[in-house]
């Protein structure tokens, strides 16, 4: 039998959840490349934060796009250096499997040495566009919106702006190393939701909108007041 006490309607937050948005200062870093072996040389040594701004970040400017390359390395080794197969590794990346940048950084590169290894001539051809290795300052902007109850949680996902979600669900993946995000955390925390903050983090934030995977921590979350 449940109990009252069981019911996760009335699971009371150990402290609220502050729903916050983002702004990022973009910035050039001083890596470039005009060519797929100048490329490969960059990528190894880029910062950390230039490969999120190229891989995580690339869902927030392209969200409303559900067919295409999902990272900006993908994007460029097709259109400017006209290599579709080698674009397609890039793109088939999942960035899911990994819990640091490091070993995502190490992927892509893995894929180019072993690209220009079957295909030398490859690396020296000019691309028709150069390549800015960039990176972003984040600039935290408060909203409105804080939750003291699931309740008020649910209410909130369904009405912050994409920008929010996007903020928590993805950017917060910079700072907690890859391992999880800002929802997943709170429910696992300070609520005690450990199943529910386990859906989320299996949420694909690759194939869907974010207003897609808006609604998908929205269903996740509701199913927990039930």
């Amino acid at each position: 039998m449940t109990t009252t006490a069981q019911l996760p309607q009335l699971r009371t937050p150990a402290k609220p959840f502050y729903f916050n948005s983002s702004a990022h200062l973009l910035r050039i870093t001083k890596q470039k490349a005009t060519t797929l072996a100048e490329f490969l040389a960059a990528l190894r040594i880029c910062p950390d934060d230039s490969i999120f701004e190229h891989t995580f970040r690339t869902l927030q400017e392209h969200h409303f796009i559900r067919e295409g390359f999902s990272n900006d390395f993908a994007h460029w080794v097709l259109t400017a250096c006209n290599e579709p197969g080698l674009a397609e590794q890039l793109a088939s990346v999942d960035v899911r499997e990994f819990t640091s940048l490091g070993e995502l950084r190490e992927r892509f590169v893995q894929i180019l040495e072993n690209h220009l290894h079957l295909n030398p001539a490859d690396g020296s051809r000019m691309a028709e566009e150069t390549f800015y290795f960039c990176a972003a300052d984040i600039v935290i902007l408060p909203t409105n919106f804080v939750a003291e109850t699931m309740q008020d949680f649910a209410k909130g996902l369904r009405e912050v702006s994409v920008h929010s979600i996007h903020h928590h669900f993805i950017e917060a993946r910079l700072r907690l190393k890859l391992m999880s995000n800002d929802f997943s955390q709170w429910l696992l925390e300070d609520v005690g939701l450990t199943e529910a903050a386990r859906a989320l983090n299996r949420i694909d934030i690759y194939t869907a909108t974010l207003e897609d995977v808006r609604k998908q921590i929205v269903r996740v979350v509701e199913r927990s007041l039930m």
